[in-house]
């Protein structure tokens, strides 16, 4: 473990320079005071104080195989020494063999990879294939998601933060979702949202099937509360857009590589999209990549065609590099199968966790890949916090996640879903050292539950 040396004076510096002159994500810029974060290792990170945290976040859900892996490190530095840069219509070895480990790796006849700096990348570049390729414009999407930043993405995105970038590109359809804690159509089971056929059905109906060219949805929903489809969910959408000649678009990119204990999310369902879209866990962050990967009939068909995308760092070597060695150490690892593994502790702990805080309505998720939904009610499932809650509203998550923090845990939260989604390399003991944390400031959630 590395050893942590305290320059106070240091981290003053490094939050005051960012409170003056970054542009924070996703932020009231003055009312920020971020970690001023030092160094990393494995699942823990830690501050110019020498304070050390347990990252039950995985960052953004994405650093899948912990902070500073020795192989992707090493791979980054070997690669730096040999090519650090070059343009995308070159071929370098790095790019070449990540899209043929990804062939290998992703399921069915998903073949050809376009690279990309990010998931929002990747969802733009999906839409816009699937736009070329069907000949139609309208995209499906759902409510509770979240697809990225950018034009495109954004505007498929369902939740709220969309609300800043409207009107968006044009043509994007919502359709419900399949949460059955709180049907978004207020039917009992078996309901026709959440089965997914027959919802979709009706939308294409009043659509018009020959307009959509895709149906876009993250495999199991991320941060909008980690929201596990029932089984036949996602064969019934396949089935339903082979039916109208409609491209499946699966994004994963939180969900891909090993996050819910199988290499995608869609293989719990044997069930192929038509394009499947990473980022996060492809090399965990450590150099920005996405990535784009085409079922075979679309790779041939694109061949001999002018593909109209492009990007100046598609493939970087470094990114490529990473990716490589980081898809290398989980097989080498056995990173998936400790990733399901460490899901049936998480299920059982969490569930524990469950029957002692009456603030913990549903617990939900697969592998590594978890949310403990907040109510003040288990009885009427009323949220503990409302929905898009920010300022006042918000205070109960915060305060929680807080004196998390203060303990050493560092949680991600979304309204009144808390994110557990730790790197997949965690260990019993770390698990068990998150979980009692968790345990002691639910009490803060459980002040306000009945």
């Amino acid at each position: 473990m590395a050893i942590v040396e305290a320059n106070t004076e240091l981290g003053r510096q490094v939050v005051a320079d960012a409170k003056q002159f970054v542009l924070h994500s996703w932020s009231v810029q003055d009312a920020l005071d971020p970690i001023p974060v030092a160094g990393a290792e494995g699942r823990h990170f830690w501050d110019y104080d020498g304070k050390r945290y347990l990252d039950f976040a995985s960052q953004l859900v994405n650093v899948s195989i912990g902070h500073q892996h020795p192989k992707v490190v090493a791979a980054i530095k070997e690669q730096a020494e040999k090519l650090c840069t070059i343009g995308p219509p070159m071929a370098t070895e790095p790019r070449s063999t990540l899209a043929r480990m990804l062939s290998d790796v992703t399921p069915g006849d998903l073949q050809m990879t376009f690279f990309t700096n990010g998931g929002a990348e990747a969802n733009e570049n999906a839409i816009r294939l699937a736009r070329w390729y069907t000949g139609r414009h309208k995209v499906i999407a759902r409510y509770r998601s979240y697809h990225g930043a950018t034009a495109g993405a954004i505007t498929a995105t369902g939740d709220p933060r969309r609300w800043p970038a409207e009107p968006g590109i044009p043509g994007v359809v919502r359709m419900l979702d399949p949460y059955t804690y709180r049907c978004p159509a207020g039917h009992p089971d078996p309901c026709p949202v959440c089965t997914g056929a027959p919802h979709l059905e009706e939308i294409l109906q009043y659509e018009g099937a020959h307009t959509v060219a895709a149906v876009i949805l993250e495999t199991i929903t991320g941060t909008n509360g980690i929201i596990v489809p029932p089984d036949g969910y996602l064969r019934s959408i396949r089935e339903v857009c082979d039916r109208h000649g409609i491209l499946l678009v699966c994004d994963e990119v939180m969900a891909g590589f090993g996050r819910t204990g199988k290499w995608f999310g869609v293989d719990h369902w044997d069930v192929v999209p038509d394009i499947l879209t990473l980022a996060k866990g492809i090399n965990s962050g450590y150099v920005p990549l996405g990535a784009m990967v085409v079922r075979e009939p679309i790779a041939e068909w694109v061949r001999d065609k002018y593909f109209a995308g492009g990007l100046t760092y598609s493939g970087h070597p470094l990114a490529c590099a990473s990716a490589v060695a980081s898809i290398e150490a989980f097989q080498e690892e056995g990173i998936v199968e400790h990733a399901a593994e460490m899901g049936g502790i998480f299920a059982e702990r969490l569930g524990a966790l469950q029957e002692r805080h009456p603030s913990i309505g549903d617990v939900r998720g697969l592998g590594c890949f978890w949310g403990l939904e907040l109510v003040k009610s288990r009885d009427t499932r009323e949220p503990l916090v409302p929905f898009n809650a920010t300022g006042e509203a918000f205070a109960p998550v915060a305060r929680l996640a807080k004196a998390a923090l203060e303990r050493g845990l560092y949680l991600m939260t979304h309204w009144n879903v808390v994110m557990v989604c730790p790197p997949l390399t965690i260990t019993r003991d770390e698990v068990d050292e998150g979980i009692e944390i968790l345990d002691e400031v639910l009490a803060v959630a459980d002040e306000h539950a009945a």
